[in-house]
């Protein structure tokens, strides 16, 4: 299926829906010590990805948001991280609620894109869950959709990867999605979305193929 895999609008939202509201359950369960954890984001508690994650259907006021942007020089991933950790003062009821509350919000604030809601879901649930050692199962048909997605993906979102893996042939192996010509690195579709988000060595041990041994050097 390769960049042919998409889903529709409505489709789409409903993921996140569900989504959101799994989380929710998965983080309601969650010891305070869990909360601390660091994520598969670099520098991010399980907290900070929580608090992300709820960013965009409840959005940041106009105010803070102008100070978290002068707080991070302009620089939309350092904004990313100041705006999650003040989003990760709220307790963690707070937050478990809000995403609950919110579940069914299609809010899409500026710089985001309705687009890059379902994929950025999807992979935050694995940044809070594998670390975790908890089985957050990925929609294949979502994820595959969202690989779709994050291959074609520019700026602010890009993660580089025909750059990066555009000598590999990509293939899940739970969903109908391929793409590339060179050696083969096949794996769930979970595993290829850390992958093509740059979280290569949480997605290494899931992958197989002869060109898992390049992806040290990706």
């Amino acid at each position: 299926m390769g960049t042919g895999a998409s889903m529709g609008i409505e489709e789409s939202w409903q993921v996140v829906v569900e989504q959101r509201l799994a989380i929710a359950e998965l983080l309601a369960g969650l010891s305070d010590p869990d909360w601390e954890q660091p994520s598969l984001c670099a520098g991010w508690r399980v907290r900070d990805v929580a608090a992300h994650v709820t960013l965009i259907p409840i959005a940041p006021s106009p105010g803070s948001l102008l100070v978290d942007f002068a707080k991070a020089r302009g620089d939309y991933g350092r904004f990313n991280t100041v705006a999650s950790r003040r989003r990760a003062a709220r307790t963690p009821t707070q937050l478990v609620e809000d995403l609950r509350t919110t579940a069914e919000s299609r809010s899409v604030p500026w710089p985001a894109n309705p687009a890059n809601v379902m994929w950025d879901i999807l992979v935050h649930a694995q940044d809070i869950a594998i670390p975790l050692g908890i089985d957050f199962p990925t929609p294949p048909d979502a994820g595959a959709a969202a690989a779709t997605r994050i291959w074609e993906l520019r700026w602010p979102f890009s993660f580089g990867v025909k750059r990066r893996l555009g000598s590999l042939r990509l293939t899940a192996t739970d969903a109908d999605w391929t793409i590339g010509t060179g050696p083969e690195v096949a794996g769930p579709i979970c595993a290829i979305l850390l992958l093509l988000t740059g979280r290569t060595e949480a997605a290494t041990p899931l992958l197989t193929g002869d060109g898992v041994r390049s992806l040290a050097t990706s």
